[in-house]
């Protein structure tokens, strides 16, 4: 099987400290299969983490997805809630390179998805329920790589986090989820999730 490349594109000139951890798993995840992760479009003043740069399978890339495949746009697959059919594990013969549009960057936000489907790029849907990115990204590898069909992937909606006998949030999107229940996370995400949760309490405060 060709190996698989997965590209996110940001908008965004920064880097916030969710999507930093974000990349960073996708990056790890697909060094360990072989695959490749790029960023594309990015802003001439966005700055690549130090730990996100050191990971092999990761390219740093200022062109959008239509320049890097304009001659081979049949063979990239669009994550797109309004696809025309459900990713199955067939479209690995069918595609090499999947992408991940989402509202990124401007505000108010630009649907970055409807962008690139207006550009001929073909669509696969992940499902009802929005993911994270790092999630979209592992679901479409257990499809495409693992031969996993959608509904056989162990998923958890909306899980709760809780951080001690009085403080929880829960989180508004659906995880994969390991044999023991837990949603899986980038390293260092409920951390920082807590952090935020507090500051919201001590800006109430």
């Amino acid at each position: 099987m060709t190996p698989k490349t997965y590209i996110v594109e940001h908008l965004d000139e920064e880097l916030g400290p969710w999507s930093e951890l974000e990349y960073i798993t996708i990056a790890r995840e697909s060094q360990e299969t072989g695959a490749k992760f790029f960023l594309s479009s990015l802003h001439p003043q966005f700055k690549v983490p130090e730990t996100l740069a050191a990971i092999p399978s990761f390219t740093a890339e200022k062109r959008g997805v239509e320049e890097l495949y304009a001659d081979k746009k049949s063979r990239v697959c669009l994550l797109d809630p309004q696809g025309k059919s459900d990713l199955a594990p067939e479209d690995a013969d069918n595609f090499d390179v999947f992408l991940f549009g989402g509202i990124l960057g401007d505000e108010p936000p630009r649907d970055r998805t409807s962008e690139l489907r207006a550009k001929g790029f073909e669509g696969r849907r992940l499902g009802p329920v929005q993911m994270t990115t790092d999630t979209a990204v592992r679901v479409t590898r257990l499809v495409v790589e693992g031969k996993t069909p959608l509904k056989d992937i162990p998923y958890v909606d909306f899980p709760e986090l809780k951080f001690n006998e009085y403080e929880s949030t829960e989180m508004p999107f659906r995880y994969v989820k390991t044999e023991d229940g837990k949603p899986i996370m980038p390293e260092g995400m409920v951390e920082l999730i807590k952090k935020d949760a507090d500051k919201g309490i001590d800006d109430m405060l």
